[in-house]
């Protein structure tokens, strides 16, 4: 299993598009001074040992040269060994609302935009644990089976939209009963799912469903998204039309904080605002950290080895030909004609 030790390095690779950028501008503001200065071909006269193409080739060696030191400051690693680790961990299900009313714009830049960033943090902060994805709009679909690939799983909240599901609605049942058929059969221990949702639904059977989930052990909590004065719902991207009802009247859009609180009751769980962020997060961690632990085994690499001396010696070696070479024209290579017949 291929791996970089510390992959946030990799981003150090962003800076070199500015460098070729500045690079581009040096030399565009060389030429317009030069013209400035004289005739093109004068100026060269005066300059005869003054290579063209040196201070390119220069370059491209010294960008060569940061790309493999950017790599190597990553360290990519191989993993050499594989076997078997007894671990613990509580079961939790995420599930995602992804109505088109969470394209409403009350809490900017949207509903759907803070609940994505507020369940990448969540995910970061249940490391441990085996962590799932639900969505849901008109039905609901098992995104992500229970996992510790937490990166797959902040991938697939990355790409999440309203364009996803193919029915709309807020099917909170259906999401519920979803979560508690994908838990594994023996599981007798305590499981949590957490629903995030502005509420805005008409389905009166999931306060039933909250109730027999949790007869199975299923806590439910619920974290809202929006607010109580509501956000008309756009139909277009730039937000300028919004959805109207059969009168022509725009659809209000609100958080229905009753609702859920109502729901997360019923789940033997506890409902929370969206907008608290980070105190709602370590509460939820809390919780989830009381719950019975489950054993389960797990095959992963427990011994990598490193590879960054060899793009450190390539790096170097770049950095050591951009050194040498000068930016004169070569003698050798000015003598030589290769259309000499």
């Amino acid at each position: 299993m291929f791996r970089f030790e510390h992959i946030q390095h990799i981003y150090a690779l962003g800076i070199l598009p500015v460098i070729i950028l500045v690079f581009i501008w040096a030399v565009s503001r060389r030429k317009r001074l030069l013209d400035k200065f004289g005739d093109n071909h004068l100026v060269r006269q005066l300059m005869p040992q003054a290579s063209k193409y040196k201070p390119t080739i220069k370059f491209i060696f010294l960008l060569l040269a940061m790309s493999f030191l950017c790599i190597a400051w990553a360290n990519p690693q191989w993993g050499m060994k594989k076997e078997k680790v007894q671990r613990k961990s509580s079961d939790v299900f995420i599930a995602l609302d992804l109505s088109k009313s969470m394209l409403a714009q009350d809490l900017p830049p949207s509903r759907l935009d803070r609940a994505k960033k507020f369940v990448k943090k969540l995910i970061d902060e249940l490391e441990g644990e085996r962590v799932g994805l639900i969505i849901f709009a008109g039905n609901a679909y098992l995104q992500m089976p229970l996992t510790t690939d937490y990166a797959s799983t902040s991938m697939f909240i990355a790409t999440a939209n309203t364009e996803m599901l193919p029915t709309q609605g807020t099917a909170i049942g259906d999401a519920i009963k979803m979560a508690t058929q994908s838990y594994e059969e023996n599981n007798d221990y305590h499981k949590a799912l957490i629903i995030i949702t502005d509420g805005e639904t008409h389905d009166e059977a999931a306060i039933e469903h909250a109730k027999t989930a949790a007869d199975i052990g299923l806590l439910i909590f619920t974290v809202g998204v929006g607010t109580n004065a509501g956000a008309p719902i756009p139909t277009s991207f730039r937000g300028s039309k919004y959805k109207t009802d059969k009168r022509g009247n725009t659809v209000i859009s609100k958080l229905n904080e009753n609702m859920l609180s109502n729901l997360a009751a019923a789940g033997n769980g506890k409902y929370y605002n969206i907008e608290n962020g980070e105190k709602v997060i370590e509460a939820l961690r809390n919780y989830i950290d009381t719950l019975e632990k489950q054993e389960f085994e797990q095959r992963s690499f427990s011994e990598y080895e490193s590879f960054f001396q060899y793009f450190l010696a390539i790096a170097m070696f770049f950095l050591l030909i951009e050194f040498l070479l000068s930016y004169q024209k070569s003698n050798w290579w000015s003598k030589q004609d290769i259309f000499k017949v």
